[in-house]
């Protein structure tokens, strides 16, 4: 049975880390917008030592990184961790985890992009955690990502409901205006109309766990003592997402490729994919017909249910996806919804 953090309710207090990028110490601007809107949503803050620590020393010490988290887990006041934002080298700090800490006593611990290391570790020890966008990338752009997104986050974040149907946005951005122009706090690159999600293959009705997230980072897991066995796999609904370094069709093929060899694709319930960043329409089809196929083609995985262009990842508004949590993909109605509550009440 997975383990549930409970629900964020207005007056609780979060923890705010930074267990990768120092991001906050280079662009405070961008960082205490998103700490605003957090605070209009009626959470108390809680900054620990690596929120706003100097870049350089929090990438030369990943201990006192992995420190903040433990520290987070173990302090009952805190009821929520929000990091600030993504990065490179969060593997660094996984062999310092305190796991007997992290599973006594369960909280939200929510992120994305680099964040992957840490939400999929915290997953495979029982606990859920949510792929969200980050402080610095998502809340701090919250009044120009619309009242879509904007509802969403407090519908998953504060109500947890019995269940929860995504539905696309009417819009995306890829990315923010120059962070270095003070002038650009809050604010995205022009939004594009999203014209919706790919239903590559699939013809039936399907139930699992979600697990998944940036498919760059999980490349940085393979071979570690923090990357799943071989039975945890089975019956996943495996989501990946690619980053705004924009790694390319081919790329993502040959990635796709080891889980095949690995027969990870023999043992999940269905397989999403994030609308891919700065990608041209031609490269989005050449995506598509690559994850066909390395699943279809080359792995002989017919009917397995595989959907693309999804609303999560690098382009913004993106949802919430809870790790460990029960979902349902209805082929024929082309519905994605979860079917059991993310939180104890």
């Amino acid at each position: 049975m997975a383990i549930k953090p409970k629900k964020l309710q207005k007056g609780d207090t979060i923890a705010i880390i930074s267990p990768s990028w120092g991001g906050p110490s280079v662009f405070p601007h961008i960082y205490e917008s998103g700490i605003k809107a957090l605070e209009n949503l009626g959470l108390k803050i809680k900054e620990y030592p690596s929120a706003r620590k100097d870049a350089d020393y929090t990438y030369n010490n990943p201990e006192f990184r992995a420190k903040d988290i433990n520290d987070a887990f173990a302090d009952s006041e805190v009821k929520a961790i929000f990091t600030s934002i993504g990065g490179d080298d969060s593997i660094r700090i996984l062999p310092y985890i305190n796991t007997e800490i992290v599973k006594n006593n369960p909280k939200i611990f929510l992120g994305y992009s680099d964040t992957t290391t840490i939400n999929s570790y915290f997953n495979q020890l029982g606990l859920v955690t949510l792929n969200s966008p980050s402080i610095m990338a998502g809340f701090s752009q919250w009044d120009s990502l619309g009242k879509d997104f904007q509802e969403h986050i407090k519908k998953i974040l504060f109500e947890n409901p019995e269940s929860y149907t995504y539905e696309k946005y009417d819009e995306f951005c890829q990315g923010y205006l120059d962070w270095s122009d003070k002038n650009n706090v809050g604010k995205t690159k022009p939004m594009i109309k999203n014209l919706g999600w790919n239903w590559l293959q699939g013809n039936k009705k399907i139930q699992g766990e979600l697990f998944g997230g940036c498919i760059e980072v999980f490349e940085f897991m393979k071979s570690t003592d923090f990357w799943p066995d071989e039975n945890f796999w089975k019956g996943k609904i495996l989501f990946f997402e690619t980053s705004e370094d924009k790694p390319s069709p081919e790329q993502v093929k040959w990635v796709l490729r080891n889980y095949g060899v690995q027969g990870i694709f023999d043992k999940i319930s269905a397989l999403l994919i994030g609308r891919p960043r700065d990608y041209s329409d031609d490269e989005k089809k050449e995506l598509d017909e690559n994850i066909i196929k390395i699943v279809k083609t080359e792995f002989k995985n017919n009917d397995l249910p595989i959907i693309t262009n999804m609303d999560f990842g690098h382009t913004d508004p993106q949802w919430i996806l809870p790790l460990g949590i029960k979902a349902e993909i209805d082929c024929h109605k082309k519905e994605f919804k979860l079917i059991e509550k993310i939180f104890e009440d």
